[in-house]
């Protein structure tokens, strides 16, 4: 997937002005329509003009936009990191995949439908509900508890330039939150209007990357690393959770990629979720005389030959 450089598409700056944008927007649309243009390319020009003013001049997909295209080009290849508009608070819900699909597939990897799970109905004064991207720790979801969040909502300033105004919130964490779940702050959206009641603030919860722990709905995995004699005779030892320690006893004879469970580990619920231990073999290394002669004297007297099976 190509990068799409807005900014270019418009033929403004990237430091443009709300009002600029709707300038060069009209002008555009003068050049491309397809009821008035002589263009031969005029209807897709068109379409990539539309898509382009749908991002710009919207201050929340515009203040993101910019934030995740520093790095890019028009054309240059193009994947969304993980999580990329973690942290912003937005209004609405986004586009839906309907609606993304009338753009490119750019538009509907970075805007389509971000999250659901609540109405988008409106009534009468009520204030808009707001949604916002959270990334916790996995140790989050075993333990709960408060959390103080930095949130950052794109605003258009005097100059018609679009900011990004930070605030902080204090959230209680329920104990066994899931990966995708929605915490609803009441009355934490957007302000209603003549005395009307307050939209609500919609957190989807992510978890951070773990350098041990992966998470699939409420199990968790987890490698267990074990020297060959372990594997070989079987043992009992300690592995971390992250609940605290565990002791496990290896089965007596297990390979790498052997799967142990420890049922109702995983994340806290109802039910909750297995935590499942992946052996893996760790070799000591042979950094010593005495290391080396003992994996020569396994090499002479187990005539051990891990190819077998494969004929040879």
């Amino acid at each position: 997937m190509e990068f799409k450089d807005y900014y270019q598409t418009l033929g403004v700056a990237r430091d443009a002005t709300a009002d600029e944008i709707k300038k060069a927007f009209r002008r555009q649309a003068r050049k491309y329509h397809p009821d008035v243009s002589k263009e031969p390319d005029a209807e897709a020009r068109m379409k990539e003009v539309n898509e382009a003013f749908a991002v710009l001049s919207d201050p929340e997909k515009r203040a993101a936009y910019d934030q995740l295209g520093q790095r890019y080009r028009a054309g240059q290849d193009f994947r969304p990191p993980p999580d990329w508009d973690a942290g912003f608070e937005f209004s609405g819900r986004g586009f839906s995949g309907a609606e993304a699909s009338d753009f490119s597939d750019f538009f509907s990897e970075l805007f389509g439908s971000r999250t659901g799970g609540f109405s988008e109905a409106r009534f009468h004064a009520r204030g808009e509900d707001h949604h916002a991207k959270i990334m916790l720790d996995i140790e989050d979801a075993y333990h709960g508890g408060a959390r103080t969040l930095s949130l950052r909502v794109p605003r258009i300033d005097q100059r018609g330039h679009v900011t990004l105004a930070e605030h902080s919130l204090e959230v209680r964490i329920p104990k066994g939150v899931r990966d995708g779940q929605l915490i609803r702050l009441a009355g934490q959206g957007a302000p209603g209007t003549g005395g009307g009641q307050a939209g609500d603030l919609y957190l989807e919860v992510h978890f951070n990357p773990h350098a041990r722990y992966r998470v699939d709905g409420r199990d968790v995995y987890a490698n267990l690393p074990v020297a060959p004699w372990e594997a070989a005779l079987g043992a009992t030892v300690k592995a971390p959770l992250p609940d605290g320690t565990v002791e496990v006893r290896i089965p007596e004879g297990s390979p790498s990629g052997r799967k142990l469970r420890l049922k109702g580990r995983g994340i806290p619920g109802s039910p909750p979720g297995d935590l499942y231990l992946v052996t893996e073999v760790v070799l000591p290394p042979a950094t010593s005389p005495k290391a080396r002669s003992l994996y020569e004297t396994m090499a002479r007297e187990l005539a051990f030959n891990p190819r077998q099976a494969l004929g040879v």
